[in-house]
């Protein structure tokens, strides 16, 4: 049975700077989890800071896609509909997480749709404790207006990958959380 209270849960934050974790980001159709849906959850897997895995799958929403999303995404309607749906799809994307700590941009976003569909189906919490590379941003780059992925992108020189897309947001987050790692260790 759904629990809406638990659907507001999640793990703690870490304030540190670990090298094994799996990075996380979903592409959805709009921006609150109880109104719209997951429609690509993606992850890469690191141990000692180095990729050793990557799962991305794009999901029936059992909804239209609007233009908006579309557009910023890439991902049509025609792409999704012979694609599964979130609760088909949602256990082996637990599966491939596990226990892991779990690093994104801006992650609570993704953790929030994620831990209320884990709710809503299996009638669990997403619990895995997580870190944010917003936030390892807001804390060097203190001067800066802006924390957004793709401002990490130009401050960490990085290139060559599609925004707003799973995969490609996971490589950056992970690429940009490696830079920050390294300026920080460096002072």
């Amino acid at each position: 049975m759904f629990n809406e209270d638990l659907s507001g849960q999640r793990g703690k934050r870490i304030f540190d700077f670990p090298s094994e974790y799996t990075v996380i980001d979903t592409e959805t159709t709009g921006l609150s989890p109880f109104y719209c849906e997951i429609i690509e959850l993606s992850a890469i897997k690191v141990r000692d800071d180095r990729i050793v895995d990557t799962y991305s799958r794009l999901v029936n929403p059992g909804c239209d896609v609007g233009c908006f999303i579309t557009n910023l995404t890439g991902i049509s309607n025609d792409m999704l509909k012979c694609e599964q749906s979130i609760e088909e799809v949602l256990p082996s994307f637990l599966e491939f997480v596990g226990d892991d700590k779990i690093l994104g941009h801006n992650v609570t976003f993704d953790i929030n749709f994620i831990n209320y569909d884990t709710c809503k189906y299996y009638g669990m919490i997403f619990d895995n404790d997580y870190f944010d590379t917003m936030w390892i941003s807001r804390r060097i780059w203190k001067e800066e207006r802006h924390h957004r992925l793709r401002d990490l992108i130009e401050r960490c020189h990085l290139e060559g990958l599609q925004e707003h897309r799973g995969l490609s947001d996971c490589m950056y987050t992970y690429e940009a959380y490696l830079y920050m790692k390294k300026l920080i260790e460096s002072k």
